[in-house]
């Protein structure tokens, strides 16, 4: 239980980095489209060298696929229900958004590395490098618009904060339910992170990164795609 603790905050710990740096100082709009970027394309490369892969082999196609449209659903219906309350308080959702997917994201991805760690399974530090080198980015970028949004520096801390001990959390869950859960429930929660993703890139990620970055948008996220496809083959 003490290693499922112990990975779960090493994993988590950079979603609430990213908003401290966020914080520290005022990221020039370029600069913050750039990373978006950065992060997006190492998020597609977890969705396809670790998520979609992984969530194959363990339970095959109907278990992944049933994720994946779980997962694009409930981050679409959270996304519109953020969008309906920004347009009622005439505030912007992009920071909530970013937020929202990394939770849908990062709660499944570690219930399945807290699994992983109860069957013995090694952890591999290209991993841990991959998802710091996504979530920093993502974080970043969310706090840094929720400021520019209006919200308070406390509010911002404490948002992440709970998105990130929610997701260690989920680690320390996935270890402690590791015996009553299989190979299919692995693969779905998988895919849910991956549907949940993929519509979060779509929507929200790219879109603003590409306002904030333009045309250097497209090389910072193959720059990000290239480092993270390398770290998952590296693993």
């Amino acid at each position: 239980m003490g290693e499922a603790v112990l990975w779960g905050a090493v994993a988590a710990a950079p979603l609430f980095v990213g908003a401290v740096l966020a914080l520290l100082r005022t990221w020039p709009p370029r600069w913050l489209g750039i990373v978006l970027g950065f992060g997006a394309g190492a998020l597609m490369a977890s969705i396809a060298f670790e998520l979609w892969e992984e969530g194959l082999d363990r339970g095959g196609p109907v278990p992944l696929v049933a994720g994946v449209a779980l997962g694009a659903l409930s981050y679409y219906i959270a996304a519109r229900i953020l969008d309906a309350r920004a347009a009622r308080t005439k505030g912007a959702a992009g920071g909530g958004q970013l937020a929202v997917g990394a939770l849908l994201d990062g709660i499944p991805e570690q219930l399945v590395l807290g699994i992983g760690l109860a069957s013995g399974e090694p952890v591999s530090i290209a991993l841990v490098v991959a998802i710091l080198v996504s979530n920093l980015p993502e974080s970043i970028g969310s706090a840094a618009d929720l400021l520019d949004g209006g919200m308070n520096r406390a509010r911002v801390l404490l948002l992440w904060a709970g998105v990130a001990v929610l997701c260690a959390a989920a680690t320390v869950a996935g270890f402690a339910l590791a015996s009553v859960t299989g190979d299919v429930f692995r693969s779905g929660a998988s895919g849910f992170a991956a549907g949940a993703l993929l519509v979060m890139l779509v929507d929200s990620m790219v879109p603003e990164a590409q306002s904030k970055a333009k045309e250097s948008t497209g090389l910072a996220t193959v720059l990000g795609f290239a480092l993270a496809a390398g770290l998952a083959f590296a693993g």
